[in-house]
Parts: structure tokens; sequence; C-alpha cells
């Protein structure tokens, strides 16, 4: 099979403007010419691999930044913005949609982020939500929205974040629930509320009915907020939220990910993860963490020079909706409604504390194996209710051998790889018997006289 291409011109302008380079400069440290380096920059050429070796030496730079995962995700992104009936029949072809995320990526994203705005607006109307003569009814995206696109596009990995918060787990002697030199006292009391912190007595209380991993991990996000309250908002001046209930919700979401990266810190974690061949139990056992705690942060290790398996994580509840969402793969998630019924993490409800394993293939042809469990989160009463969950984690196949999960799987023979999709709108599968919705950029049979698993055909 012949090598892919690889066009990261965008990546190449990062790094020479990252250098003060001019093109001149940059080609001559390169070892090619300048009309050449030009045509790679503009993605008119693949990038050949001396350039690729010259950057690992000439710069250090880490070649596994230029895995195309950014502009995948956005194409994926654009196919299912552009599934919106708003758009009738102007959709642009795969090929103009791969050429925007990879040659104009700021126009991908002003264009998702003026698609975003359009639908808020537009199911705030369909709701009745008496938009019309409000004042607050101005074109805005949904600030949740917002920050999960935030986390989406930072690749799920905040580097500083990461960082301080491994130091902060470096300078921690035995379980952060006992830990000495924290700026605050920590007491368990009988209440609903998994944390509340009360800053003139500087106390943290703490549900005694949440797990030990929960309670240790809300007294990490207390710590972010306190100590590091200073480089959070650094972040947050970084990514220029259009609204300050935005900036707040992403405040939150970076504490949380500053807790789970000291409740598992990237180093001692990665090397646990490669020697426990991600054996998730055994990883929640090692660092008192749960399972979720686990299955998320293996997400996340991306760091440059020292990235772990490439995950995707999900997390969904029993209507199907996705909670949780990122992807270090080319496998992406809908931005809207929720997951491919034929993938086992809507099978883990019927299994409780059991892993699901699952061989699948997307329409691409990319092959995955999948995990699944279900995760209850009791309310820690008979009166108080459970929220039940389930999660997904997976890598592409060629990952597979460093998966204990998988080692009585493989090989196995093309049959036993499902098939499963993205969103049924941008799916091309022409026999899916779990279609909901026609697919995109497909044309349709239909035929009064007879009627198979859809009520049409769908053609090519």
């Amino acid at each position: 099979m012949a090598a892919q291409k690889l066009y990261v011109g965008v990546k190449l302008r990062e790094l020479r403007t990252r250098l003060g380079l001019t093109q001149k400069a940059f080609a001559a440290r390169l070892g090619v010419s300048l009309p050449y380096l030009n045509q790679m920059e503009n993605n008119n050429r693949p990038v050949s691999s001396g350039v690729i070796l010259s950057m690992a030496q000439e710069f250090d730079f880490d070649i596994t930044e230029l895995r195309p995962g950014e502009a995948e995700r956005m194409v994926t992104d654009m196919r299912e913005a552009l599934s919106d009936p708003v758009f009738d029949d102007q959709t642009p072809p795969l090929s103009d949609l791969q050429l925007a995320a990879s040659n104009a990526p700021g126009l991908a994203h002003a264009f998702l982020s003026l698609h975003r705005a359009y639908r808020y607006t537009h199911e705030r109307l369909a709701s009745l939500d008496e938009a019309l003569g409000r004042e607050d009814a101005a074109l805005q995206p949904s600030p949740w929205e917002e920050v999960r696109d935030f986390f989406h596009y930072c690749d799920n990995y905040i580097d500083a974040v990461d960082r301080a918060a491994e130091r902060v787990s470096g300078q921690m002697r035995g379980d952060v629930l006992r830990a000495e030199g924290l700026s605050f006292d920590v007491q368990f009391v009988d209440t609903p509320n998994l944390r509340r912190f009360d800053a003139g007595s500087a106390t943290l209380s703490l549900s005694a009915h949440a797990s030990a991993p929960t309670q240790r991990f809300q007294v990490l996000h207390q710590l972010a907020l306190i100590a590091h309250d200073g480089l959070l908002d650094a972040t947050l001046d970084l990514a220029r939220f259009q609204s300050d209930a935005a900036r707040q919700i992403a405040k939150i979401g970076l504490a949380n990910y500053f807790a789970g990266a000291a409740l598992l810190p990237y180093t001692r974690f990665l090397e646990a993860a490669q020697e426990t061949r991600h054996d998730l139990e055994r990883l929640a056992d090692m660092f008192g963490a749960s399972i979720e705690q686990v299955a998320h942060r293996l997400s996340t290790m991306q760091r440059p020079g020292a990235k772990g398996v490439p995950f995707f994580f999900v997390r969904v509840d029993q209507a199907g909706t996705i909670t949780k969402r990122h992807s270090a793969t080319r496998l992406q998630f809908a931005r809207f409604g929720g997951a491919c019924p034929l993938w086992n993490v809507h099978q883990a409800f019927e299994t409780p504390g059991r892993f699901l394993r699952q061989l699948a293939e997307t329409p691409d042809g990319v092959r995955y194996i999948s995990l699944a469990r279900d995760v209850s989160k009791p309310g820690g009463s008979f009166a108080a209710p459970t929220r039940r969950f389930a999660i997904g984690l997976g890598c592409e196949i060629s990952h597979a051998e460093a998966l204990i999960y998988a080692d009585d799987l493989l090989p196995a023979k093309p049959q036993a790889f499902e098939p499963i999709g993205i969103s049924c709108r941008i799916c091309e599968r022409v026999n899916c018997h779990q279609r909901s919705v026609p697919p995109l950029e497909s044309k349709l049979t239909v035929d009064h006289n007879q009627r198979g698993v859809l009520p049409y055909k769908v053609g090519s």
C-alpha cells in the first residue's frame, strides 16, 4: 500500500514563525530551495521525508506533531455542519473541505463558529424562548459549546497546566486527602453537594458520601483555583472567549484538567500505562482514581516529545447523548446529537460492571479497538438519584499490541470488525440497518412497490 502523502503547510509556517526565520533562511536550514519551501507551505506539494528529518535534527521538532489530526477534526465538523438543511444543495465536495481545513484553518474555524451561532439562535426560536424582542437575543454561540470546542481544538492537552499539576503531584506525599501544606482545611460532611469552599475560614467541605477518587479530585480542583488561579486566568486570556459565561465555564474545565493531571501525573502515569499495557483497573488501583478518570486521562497524553497511545474517549448518557468527547485519533464524534447506535458504548448499560470490547471499522476504512463500560454515580442515600453513564475508550488497531484488552482478539478476520460511523448525516454506508436519516451528498431512490430495511435506497 502506498504511503499517505503529508500536507502540513500550516505546521511548517507555524514552526518558521515561531523561530523568527524568513522563508529564505528557513529553506537554507532545511536544505531545500525557496520555491520548494513555498510550495510545501501552501500545500501544493507534500512534505518529504528529508524535510521531516531536517526539522527533527535542525530544530529538535517533535515529528508526531505533523499528524493531521486538527484538519481531520475540522473536516468532520464542517461536514456535520453542512448537513444542516439550511445549506440545501450547496454542499461543497469533500476535497474542498479538506483544502480549507489544511490551507485556511482560520476560515474553517470561523465557519464553524458562525454555524454554531446560527444553530443556537435557531434552537432558541424553535423552543419559543421569547428570543424575539429580548435585549439578550444577540447572535452568539452557546457558552458550553464554545468551551467544548476550545478543548477539542487544543487536542485536550494544555501543556502549562499539565506541567504545573505534575509539579504539585511530585511535592505531595501520600494521599492528597491527608497531604500537608494545603492552604485550606478539608472536612467531610453529610451533604448532597460534592464540594463547598468557605473562603473566610479557608475550609473545604466535601461530601462524605462521595467515593475516595472523587474526593481526591475535588481537593485538587480547589487547589487549582486557589494556588494556580493566575495560571488558569492566563490560559483563559489566550482563549478569547466571546462571553463571560464561557470563560467561567472554561475555568471550571481547566481546574478539572489540573485535578486530573495532578491525580494522574503525566510522566509516572505514562510509564505505568505502558507497563500495565493500559489495564484500566490496575491503573485506577495504582493511582487511587476511578475508571472514568483513568480513561479520560489516557485521551490527554499528547505532550510533545512524550506522547502516549492516541486514544479517543467519550461518555454518553442513557439517551445516547454525548456528554464528554475527545479524540486524539482519526475517529471524531458528532457535534450535535448522539453517537452511532452500532457502537458498543450503548450496550454497556446492559452489562453493568463489565468491559465490553469491540473491533470496529469506520467508513474511511480505519479500524479500531474500542472498550466500553457503564459508570454509575450514586447520590449517597436511598432517595438520592443515581446518575448513569457509559464511557468508551479506544485506539486505532495499529496500537492494539499496547492494550491488554486486544490479546485474544487479534489477528481477526475482516468480518470481525463492526461497521460503525460518526452520525447518520455524514455516514456514507448504504446498507446500515440502524440508519435514522439519509446521508449527506447522496441521492435517494424511493420505490413504492417494495420495502427493504429502509423506506428508500441510498445512491452513490
